[in-house]
């Protein structure tokens, strides 16, 4: 029996239920996992982090996936590793052997999963989200030295049942060495520019659809090449 993490609809977004990507304001610099303070009523990276401590807690995942009143945090890390040619960004495809069905062919520019309770009992600061982050990086891919985590906003997509039980807190990742997949019969992967994904997406190539909604936003969600500090 699989348990994982949620947080309540209506503590995420009691307004309103956006589509596609979140922003969040006073995005901190590189290095840092969450924000300062800004404008009220704006979400920052420190609230939605304070709503999902506060507000979260592990359902058993059957459950969760046919309940919208709940929906399951994801973290959607985009992984970026800049090359003397240019920044360049991790685009992977699921194969037969790999994951959820509904997954395989499919194109993404996130890796990601479920929060599961074993990501809090090994982890010391108790934050699932850096927990999860860890564990998913380390479980699809080799990462050698030195990585930054960013936090930019949500993904959200009500629009089909998958949607409307998950939310993706989207990550940027930022490497000091070039990425490796772990297991090759389950996964393929290849850096690629922002430009070769756009498109991707306009040829109509099978990206998954948190991708799709975040290839239009790249230049902004990550920017030109920076140095990457641990």
């Amino acid at each position: 029996m699989e348990f994982v993490f949620v947080v309540p609809r209506t503590a995420l977004f009691p307004e309103c239920y956006p589509h596609g990507l979140v922003p969040f304001a006073g995005v901190p610099p590189a290095g840092s996992l969450t924000a300062g303070a800004s404008p009220a009523g704006v979400l920052t990276a420190g609230a939605f982090e304070q709503v999902v401590a506060r507000e979260g807690f592990f359902v058993e995942r059957a459950y969760a996936e046919k309940t919208p009143s709940l929906k399951q945090i994801i973290p959607y890390s985009i992984v970026r590793f800049d090359t003397p040619e240019g920044l360049r960004i991790l685009c992977t495809r699921r194969l037969k052997k790999g994951g959820e069905a509904r997954l395989h062919d499919k194109h993404s520019i996130g890796i990601g999963g479920h929060i599961n309770p074993e990501d809090l009992v090994e982890n010391a600061s108790k934050n699932p989200i850096d927990a999860g982050t860890r564990r998913e990086l380390a479980e699809e891919l080799v990462v050698r030295g030195a990585y930054d985590v960013r936090r930019v906003g949500l993904i959200n997509d009500d629009s089909n049942p998958v949607g409307a039980v998950h939310v993706g807190v989207v990550q940027v990742v930022t490497l000091s060495s070039p990425p490796e997949i772990r297991e090759c019969d389950l996964l393929e992967g290849r850096l690629v520019s922002t430009h070769d994904l756009r498109a991707m997406l306009a040829e109509g190539v099978n990206l998954e659809t948190w991708s799709a909604l975040l290839v239009p936003h790249l230049d902004e969600l990550v920017p030109q090449p920076v140095a990457a500090h641990s």
